[in-house]
């Protein structure tokens, strides 16, 4: 006899603890998915989702609005070798993606071609084998009451503290202690970002920043990381990592593909709301639509005046981005030689989008590019590539304190 555990009723969130032998439990152990027993089907009028797993996991379950996504988060299941198109046997889900989110947790998303609900979700446990199949049923609901049931804040599920105060940000840095650097490798998790040659930029991004922490560490910088391992980070959670550890720099770090042209060499981007170019517009489209892939959506949460508040801080801060990435490209072009073509562009990336700290995003080559692929893949080229960096930072960060001083005066 197994046991089972049901969630009934229309609902913006649900939150699941099923575990046998208890509530909250924590596993020692991924569960897997069996894919033969396994998919998302149409139901009725409704959907459908179907997992066939090693062990019961607790979940959790909410739905997001524009586009309508159904997000389940698992505590914690392996998807390696689960291809999401085999899951996907309906007409009503468009898409399905699946990858770790956060330590200890993994997410299933789920774009539905309309509003859908969950009407319930069962997670039965065979004790004979120690196997669970959960089975969620969503059924149709108007626009309305889809819209009003997915408002529900994210924060709300994961159960997270209320803010507290800050320490006080940290003064203009004017040279008379360590420059704050934070790296944001680029993508992780559910999102692994361009993929090329079996190269995922997602991985490759996380090793640059970690030699480069040592790069800079070194040279006396303190450094910090958006991310340490594949976990999947939002993107303004990127920018308030980057506050909390009062930086004095933010730098980006990426390597995509470009399907239009034969784009080589790296390229270092500053915020701006017009695009240097078509390339640069559709970059920046696809690492924001990052979120959106991911189940997350914090398009909305900005107020009139906070975003003029953040404007006059762009006054003062966005010349030193600029510099900052002129810097970059003298580095970058002694340490490796080739650039980009046009190696200083500017786009819309909403990572670039910290008011108070000096931001830039480099691109450090193109996984569609072969010759890139190679340098991107070559620990010495990497090293000389951070070594240009390292330089660029410490000659921009003299000139910046400079001014600072004579700002006080």
């Amino acid at each position: 006899m197994g046991r089972i555990f049901r969630i009934f009723g229309l609902c913006a969130a649900v939150t699941l603890w099923a575990a046998a032998g208890g509530m909250a439990q924590e596993l020692s152990a991924l569960a897997r998915v069996n894919a033969a027993r396994s998919g998302v089907i149409d139901a009725g009028q409704g959907i459908e989702l179907r997992l066939d797993l090693s062990q019961p996991v607790p979940f959790r379950v909410r739905t997001l609005d524009a586009p309508p996504r159904l997000v389940v988060d698992f505590r914690e299941i392996a998807w390696d070798g689960i291809a999401p198109d085999a899951l996907l046997r309906g007409s009503r889900a468009s898409g399905l993606r699946m990858g770790p989110v956060r330590p200890g947790w993994s997410r299933l998303v789920l774009d539905l071609t309309g509003p859908f609900a969950v009407q319930s979700a069962e997670m039965r446990r065979d004790d004979a084998t120690g196997r669970a199949d959960l089975v969620m049923r969503l059924a149709p609901v108007s626009a309305a009451d889809f819209a009003a049931a997915a408002a529900t804040p994210e924060a709300v599920l994961w159960g997270l503290p209320q803010a507290v105060a800050l320490a006080p940000p940290r003064q203009r840095q004017d040279g008379s202690r360590p420059l704050r650097v934070v790296l944001d490798p680029g993508h992780g998790g559910i999102d692994p970002g361009a993929e090329r040659g079996g190269v995922r930029e997602a991985d490759l991004m996380l090793t640059f920043a970690r030699e480069l922490k040592e790069v800079l560490l070194r040279a006396g910088a303190e450094v910090a990381l958006t991310r340490e391992e594949d976990s999947f980070v939002p993107l303004e959670s990127r920018i308030s990592i980057a506050r909390a550890a009062r930086a004095d720099v933010f730098l980006s770090l990426h390597a995509d593909v470009l399907a239009e042209g034969h784009a080589t060499g790296a390229t270092i981007y500053t915020l701006s709301d017009t695009a240097s170019d078509k390339a640069s517009q559709k970059l920046a489209e696809r690492h924001d639509r990052a979120d959106l892939l991911a189940g997350v959506d914090l398009s909305h949460q900005d107020d009139v005046i906070a975003d003029v508040l953040m404007d006059l801080a762009r006054r003062d801060t966005a010349p030193r981005s600029d510099a900052l990435a002129d810097a970059l490209v003298a580095g970058l072009r002694q340490a490796v030689e080739h650039m980009h073509k046009r190696p200083r562009q500017s786009a819309g990336f909403s990572v670039l989008k910290s008011p108070d700290i000096p931001s830039v995003l480099i691109e450090l080559g193109f996984l569609s590019s072969k010759r890139d692929r190679e340098n991107l893949t070559d620990p010495e080229w990497r090293r000389k590539a951070a070594q240009g960096i390292r330089d660029a930072l410490l000659n921009w960060a003299q000139s910046d304190a400079a001014q600072a001083t004579l700002l006080r005066k």
